[in-house]
Protein backbone atom coordinates (compact mmCIF):
# COMPACT_ATOMS: atom_id res chain seq x y z
CA UNK A 1 0.00 0.00 0.00
CA UNK A 2 2.90 2.56 1.01
CA UNK A 3 4.26 1.83 -3.00
CA UNK A 4 1.27 2.83 -4.54
CA UNK A 5 1.21 5.88 -2.22
CA UNK A 6 4.18 6.97 -3.44
CA UNK A 7 4.14 6.01 -6.71
CA UNK A 8 0.93 8.04 -6.84
CA UNK A 9 2.84 11.41 -5.52
CA UNK A 10 5.87 10.86 -7.60
CA UNK A 11 3.52 10.48 -10.72
CA UNK A 12 0.78 13.40 -9.42
CA UNK A 13 4.23 15.19 -8.64
CA UNK A 14 5.61 14.70 -12.55
CA UNK A 15 2.38 15.42 -14.31
CA UNK A 16 1.75 18.98 -12.03
CA UNK A 17 5.34 19.76 -13.18
CA UNK A 18 5.37 19.00 -16.42
CA UNK A 19 1.58 20.86 -16.63
CA UNK A 20 3.46 23.83 -14.67
CA UNK A 21 5.87 24.08 -17.33
CA UNK A 22 3.94 23.99 -20.25
CA UNK A 23 1.83 26.92 -19.14
CA UNK A 24 4.56 29.14 -18.38
CA UNK A 25 3.50 32.73 -20.22
CA UNK A 26 5.89 33.82 -22.58
CA UNK A 27 6.42 36.93 -20.63
CA UNK A 28 7.59 35.20 -17.86
CA UNK A 29 9.76 32.81 -19.42
CA UNK A 30 11.39 35.95 -21.03
CA UNK A 31 11.12 37.81 -17.28
CA UNK A 32 13.22 34.89 -16.24
CA UNK A 33 16.00 34.67 -18.39
CA UNK A 34 16.65 38.17 -18.65
CA UNK A 35 16.94 38.16 -15.19
CA UNK A 36 19.40 35.13 -15.51
CA UNK A 37 21.30 37.16 -18.14
CA UNK A 38 21.35 39.65 -15.72
CA UNK A 39 22.75 37.71 -13.06
CA UNK A 40 25.41 36.31 -14.92
CA UNK A 41 26.71 39.97 -16.31
CA UNK A 42 26.83 41.23 -12.79
CA UNK A 43 29.08 38.30 -12.34
CA UNK A 44 30.80 38.72 -15.33
CA UNK A 45 31.70 42.05 -15.09
CA UNK A 46 34.22 42.02 -12.23
CA UNK A 47 36.00 38.71 -13.83
CA UNK A 48 36.56 40.75 -17.12
CA UNK A 49 37.82 44.05 -15.20
CA UNK A 50 40.25 41.85 -13.38
CA UNK A 51 41.68 40.25 -16.53
CA UNK A 52 42.07 43.28 -18.58
CA UNK A 53 43.85 44.56 -15.37
CA UNK A 54 41.64 47.44 -15.05
CA UNK A 55 41.56 46.39 -11.13
CA UNK A 56 43.61 44.36 -9.22
CA UNK A 57 43.65 40.37 -9.73
CA UNK A 58 42.12 39.18 -6.20
CA UNK A 59 41.79 35.44 -7.10
CA UNK A 60 38.85 34.75 -3.85
CA UNK A 61 37.08 37.47 -5.50
CA UNK A 62 37.58 35.84 -9.22
CA UNK A 63 36.71 32.65 -7.73
CA UNK A 64 33.22 33.62 -6.01
CA UNK A 65 31.99 35.26 -9.17
CA UNK A 66 33.41 31.97 -11.47
CA UNK A 67 31.15 29.75 -9.04
CA UNK A 68 28.17 32.09 -9.20
CA UNK A 69 28.29 32.14 -13.25
CA UNK A 70 28.61 28.01 -13.37
CA UNK A 71 25.29 27.84 -11.16
CA UNK A 72 23.84 30.04 -13.05
CA UNK A 73 24.55 28.96 -16.95
CA UNK A 74 22.74 25.49 -16.56
CA UNK A 75 19.41 28.10 -15.55
CA UNK A 76 19.22 29.83 -18.96
CA UNK A 77 18.21 27.40 -21.14
CA UNK A 78 15.03 27.32 -19.12
CA UNK A 79 13.83 30.60 -20.05
CA UNK A 80 13.59 29.68 -24.01
CA UNK A 81 10.23 27.96 -23.84
CA UNK A 82 8.36 27.26 -27.30
CA UNK A 83 6.42 30.82 -27.81
CA UNK A 84 8.78 33.14 -25.69
CA UNK A 85 10.04 34.92 -28.84
CA UNK A 86 7.05 37.32 -28.69
CA UNK A 87 5.38 38.50 -25.88
CA UNK A 88 7.85 40.81 -24.23
CA UNK A 89 10.78 43.25 -25.13
CA UNK A 90 13.78 40.78 -25.97
CA UNK A 91 17.18 40.73 -27.99
CA UNK A 92 16.63 37.36 -29.03
CA UNK A 93 16.36 36.65 -32.36
CA UNK A 94 13.56 34.18 -33.47
CA UNK A 95 16.14 32.02 -35.30
CA UNK A 96 16.86 30.67 -31.72
CA UNK A 97 13.71 28.44 -32.37
CA UNK A 98 14.33 28.07 -35.81
CA UNK A 99 17.33 26.31 -35.14
CA UNK A 100 17.04 25.01 -31.01
CA UNK A 101 19.72 22.33 -31.81
CA UNK A 102 22.36 24.83 -32.51
CA UNK A 103 21.03 27.44 -29.56
CA UNK A 104 21.27 24.17 -27.23
CA UNK A 105 24.82 23.39 -28.53
CA UNK A 106 26.09 26.40 -27.96
CA UNK A 107 24.21 26.72 -24.53
CA UNK A 108 25.95 23.64 -23.73
CA UNK A 109 29.12 24.48 -24.35
CA UNK A 110 28.69 28.30 -22.44
CA UNK A 111 27.73 25.46 -19.17
CA UNK A 112 31.05 24.03 -20.02
CA UNK A 113 33.08 26.41 -20.55
CA UNK A 114 31.92 28.19 -17.21
CA UNK A 115 31.87 24.60 -15.36
CA UNK A 116 35.44 24.81 -16.11
CA UNK A 117 35.85 28.65 -15.62
CA UNK A 118 34.53 27.47 -11.81
CA UNK A 119 37.13 24.56 -11.44
CA UNK A 120 40.06 26.21 -12.69
CA UNK A 121 39.38 29.32 -9.93
CA UNK A 122 39.58 26.92 -7.65
CA UNK A 123 42.96 26.37 -8.28
CA UNK A 124 44.03 30.51 -7.72
CA UNK A 125 46.51 29.89 -10.43
CA UNK A 126 45.74 33.87 -12.21
CA UNK A 127 47.20 32.43 -15.73
CA UNK A 128 44.72 29.73 -15.72
CA UNK A 129 42.09 31.78 -14.82
CA UNK A 130 42.25 34.24 -17.13
CA UNK A 131 42.61 31.68 -19.91
CA UNK A 132 40.15 29.50 -18.88
CA UNK A 133 37.96 33.63 -18.49
CA UNK A 134 38.71 34.09 -22.13
CA UNK A 135 37.66 30.78 -23.46
CA UNK A 136 34.07 31.32 -21.74
CA UNK A 137 33.57 34.91 -22.59
CA UNK A 138 34.48 33.05 -26.20
CA UNK A 139 31.37 30.90 -25.30
CA UNK A 140 29.50 33.36 -24.67
CA UNK A 141 29.81 35.72 -27.71
CA UNK A 142 29.37 32.71 -30.03
CA UNK A 143 25.89 32.87 -29.03
CA UNK A 144 24.99 36.66 -28.55
CA UNK A 145 26.73 37.10 -32.17
CA UNK A 146 24.28 34.52 -33.57
CA UNK A 147 21.26 34.51 -31.74
CA UNK A 148 21.18 38.22 -30.15
CA UNK A 149 20.28 41.53 -31.48
CA UNK A 150 22.27 44.17 -30.74
CA UNK A 151 19.39 46.59 -30.36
Amino acid sequence: MRLLTVSFSVATLLTVTTIASAAVKPETAIHYRQSVYTMIGWNFMPLAQMVKGKTAFDAAEFSKHAERIAFLTPQLLEGFPTGSDTGAKTQAKPDIWKNMDDFKSKMDELVKQSEALAEVSRTGDEAKMKEQFKKTAGACKSCHDKYRDKD
